[in-house]
């Protein structure tokens, strides 16, 4: 786990399979934060996605999209298709994929004001430092 996501609270983790429904298996929040991916290959853990939702105004009140995680994660547009339930199982059936891990944080709330796009801009430059490149799954920043 990357250690800027270690402080926020609000957290959960669900592992999705081309057999499931995106929209059962996902148990994020309504909240606003950040999402990361892992692809699951056998044995092999790789973070291939980190996404976010929710734009702080320039008033600090935050501007976020009804359904907040769970519906940038079960709907967001991926891969050029309409919503990720659809788009998700078609792109870990072409790259053999076993399954998913998505861990979700909510990044700003009662107790916690992270900007979303700024966590996940950390997470990806962390992983750009590392790697010389973003993960598979994210295709700019």
């Amino acid at each position: 786990m990357y250690k800027e996501l270690e402080k926020f609270k609000v957290s959960n983790s669900f592992t999705f399979t081309i057999e499931d429904s995106l929209e059962q298996a996902c148990n994020a929040s309504e909240g606003a934060g950040v999402f990361v991916v892992y692809a699951i290959e056998g044995d092999a853990k790789e973070l291939i996605m980190v996404g976010s939702t929710g734009t702080v105004q320039k008033d600090g009140t935050l501007k976020s999209k009804n359904g907040g995680l769970y519906d940038k994660i079960v709907n967001g547009h991926q891969f050029a298709k309409t919503g990720r339930k659809y788009s998700w199982p078609a792109q870990m059936k072409l790259e053999s994929i076993d399954a998913l891990e998505v861990v979700w944080y909510e990044t700003f709330n009662a107790d916690v004001k992270a900007i979303p796009t700024a966590v996940e801009g950390q997470v990806l430059q962390n992983f750009l430092d590392e790697n010389a490149k973003l993960p598979r799954w994210n295709v700019a920043f």
